[in-house]
């Protein structure tokens, strides 16, 4: 069948309005609410993988596009610990992947760079954002990948952004760029990371923007008006240009920018705070006794204003909660679902085997209106012990309605998707090595669905009878 960019897009768009409808209601009932299916027993509908790498259904297969250590057409080899990804429309058919590494200044294995740092040409190391003395550069950054579709080959690769550290997830933008978080907080100056002493030229704890169609390096350039502290995940209100995001402490707060210029985020703007309305400071986490934030229950909220955006400490979440900021439980994935978002907490709920919560932005969002229409917040799940979920982590819309999510627990780690009526499924499973998975997304046209084995490293291609 032939249909249009917009139809597409239009057709996703009430999949995804009706995913979130059906899953809060399913969220009432008491299967759901107590973990909808048992545990890895499930795992038995897929296939075992012979070569090790990632359980399927039948029918479905996998392809492995990047590795680290392989080398890149620009003469660097591929970064370790695939994280946040993004696809985007390239040209002739081609997709365009954006992938952060998480990576610090002290993991010389993983390095881009190998031992040639000191030997290239300054032009090239100006672009990074800290060059470490020209001794011990940040190590994290992101890479892109040119993938072709038919012939299941990568036929470019290259390093879009150095000297940054621990680029964890991210998001992509409506304009067509990647924006990779830093989840750290570090200063200047010479310390022990891991077993390796490193200098530090800069501070961290920033987004950067990566342009999905530049070629080769970008200019580092953080965006401090977004703040300074250990950044997860971002998604953006296409209507608005304002950009949510996830933080990932134990008692972190869910952010948003509303930048001056949408679109030009550089250009500066407002970090505020999500608060429940004339609540105070509330916990979300639900680890206590007493519930403080029932399943299925939308709660209005309101947005603290944030100042002293890029501190010196790493205070910035216990100021916005002094002012009565609500707090949640490792916020990690975050994705667009329809005219919500979707967010993952990965330690929240009795069992702390993970909650995950929609906010509905105000018909007025951003504006001083929205005091008398708020937006809406909602816990639509919490995993028990014996859930098939097990601490969410990234998650991405499917093109068919189903929310598809990263798992980050202690092993075992797989895909569970979510369908409308709140039923889980296995979608993949990494019986082989104790590693999460990250990074989900789809292709442009909902053909293939992109995950990485965080370590030692991998991004897969796979393909099958996706539902329609």
């Amino acid at each position: 069948m032939i249909c249009t960019a917009k139809a597409r897009i239009t057709g996703r768009m009430v999949n995804r309005r009706r995913f979130l409808k059906s899953i809060a209601a399913a969220a009432a009932s008491p299967v759901f609410a107590t973990g909808c299916v048992t545990n890895r027993t499930q795992t038995s509908a897929l296939r075992s993988d012979p070569g090790k790498v990632l359980d399927l259904p039948p029918g479905y297969s996998y392809r492995v596009i990047s590795r680290a250590g392989d080398p890149m057409s620009d003469g660097f080899v591929v970064p370790g610990a695939h994280d946040g990804m993004a696809s985007f429309a390239g040209e002739d058919g081609r997709i365009i992947l954006v992938c952060n590494h998480e990576m610090n200044s002290g993991w010389l294995q993983g390095s881009p760079f190998g031992d040639r740092f000191g030997a290239l040409p300054e032009e090239t190391r100006a672009r990074l954002y800290d060059r470490g003395g020209d001794i011990t550069p940040g190590l994290g950054g992101t890479t892109t990948s040119i993938y072709n579709p038919v012939s299941g080959e990568v036929e470019q690769q290259y390093l879009s952004l150095a000297g940054t550290e621990i680029n964890c997830a991210g998001g992509a933008t409506p304009w067509g760029s990647w924006l990779s978080c830093e989840e750290c907080f570090e200063s200047p100056g010479t310390g022990l990371s891991g077993l390796r002493m490193v200098t530090r030229d800069q501070r961290h704890g920033y987004v950067f923007e990566v342009p999905a169609k530049a070629r080769g390096l970008v200019q580092a350039r953080p965006i401090k008006a977004m703040g300074r502290f250990e950044h997860e995940a971002c998604a953006v209100h296409e209507t608005t240009g304002i950009i949510y995001m996830t933080e990932d402490r134990h008692h972190s707060l869910f952010y948003r920018y509303l930048p001056d210029t949408p679109g030009k985020l550089i250009d500066g703007g407002r970090l505020q705070a999500l608060a429940l309305k004339g609540r105070g400071t509330v916990m979300t986490h639900n680890w206590s006794t007493k519930t403080r934030v029932p399943l299925n229950t939308a709660l209005a909220t309101q947005w603290v204003d944030l100042d002293n955006v890029d501190p010196d400490k790493n205070d910035l979440r216990l100021r916005g909660a002094a002012r009565g900021a609500a707090t949640f439980a490792r916020g990690e994935g975050l994705c667009i679902a329809g005219d919500r978002f979707a967010f993952t907490c990965t330690n929240g709920g009795p069992a702390r085997a993970g909650q995950v919560f929609t906010y509905t932005p105000s018909p007025v969002e951003g504006t001083p209106q929205e005091l008398e229409e708020p937006g809406k917040l909602t816990l639509i799940a919490e995993a028990r012990a014996d859930s098939l979920l097990q601490n969410g982590d990234n998650l991405a819309m499917a093109p068919w309605g189903d929310l598809i999510v990263c798992e980050d627990t202690a092993s075992h780690c797989g895909l569970v998707g979510i369908r409308p009526d709140g039923s889980q499924y296995p979608l993949a499973d990494n019986p082989y090595s104790n590693s999460e998975l990250a990074g989900v997304c789809f292709s442009p046209d909902g053909a293939i669905l992109f995950v990485n084995i965080q370590y030692p490293g991998m991004t897969l291609a796979i393909t099958g009878p996706w539902p329609t």
